[in-house]
């Protein structure tokens, strides 16, 4: 195989371990519910939603199920209200989570096939090209959420939804009292964590892996 067709591979093989990881570290924030519990007592949501904890618990993890569940399901609150435009929305949450989904398990089949390719050459590199797209992708968040994390996440909202409807009335849809903009703000930080721990692997498997060389 030409050189040049192989580094095409190569970068094409850390590409997907970058988009891999990034979709893991999404799918397992949305998973961890311990972050939203530990955001309940921490940011007091009970006391200033003026719902129930059980309330709340019970309402997160339906709404979690349904964003998780790849399957078509109608979205139905348990115990609180909601408008047509915020089931609308979260259909189109579910439909954007179901794209994860699918990018994961291409990625994650083309990166172990890559992976199991390049340890039997011994070639490594491909680990740092995937830790420096990371590093870019962490990079420009986390400059853009200190510049201004109420701005980023309105322009995240107009960059992934076509309509208006991720903008609630709490007097329509209260399921937006208990998911206040500094629990989007922790998730999106637990997201990036995890990137970096990513990050920190390849990077320290790269280096010792080159250094026998």
């Amino acid at each position: 195989m030409p050189f040049s067709t192989y580094r095409l591979f190569q970068l094409g093989l850390a590409l997907c371990v970058a988009i891999f990881t990034i979709c893991f570290a999404i799918l397992a924030t949305l998973s961890f519910t311990p972050l939203y519990y530990f955001d309940v007592q921490h940011l007091a949501i009970a006391e200033q939603s003026g719902i129930s904890l059980s309330r709340i618990v019970d309402n997160y993890n339906y709404t979690i199920r349904y964003l998780l569940n790849p399957l078509p399901k109608t979205f139905d609150l348990p115990s609180l209200a909601y408008s047509t435009a915020g089931r609308i929305h979260f259909q189109d949450v579910k439909r954007l989570f179901i794209a994860v989904d699918f990018m994961f398990v291409v990625t994650g089949v083309i990166s172990i096939v890559g992976i199991w390719k390049h340890v039997k050459l011994g070639d490594f590199h491909f680990l740092r090209t995937a830790a420096i797209a990371l590093t870019l992708f962490t990079v420009i968040p986390l400059t853009m959420f200190a510049i201004d994390f109420n701005g980023t996440f309105i322009l995240f909202h107009e960059l992934f939804f076509r309509n208006n409807y991720w903008i609630f009335d709490p007097h329509t849809d209260p399921i937006i009292t208990i998911l206040p903009e500094a629990f989007f703000l922790h998730a999106a930080l637990f997201i990036l964590g995890i990137i970096i721990t990513g990050i920190i692997v390849m990077t320290a498997v790269y280096r010792k892996k080159c250094c026998k060389k």
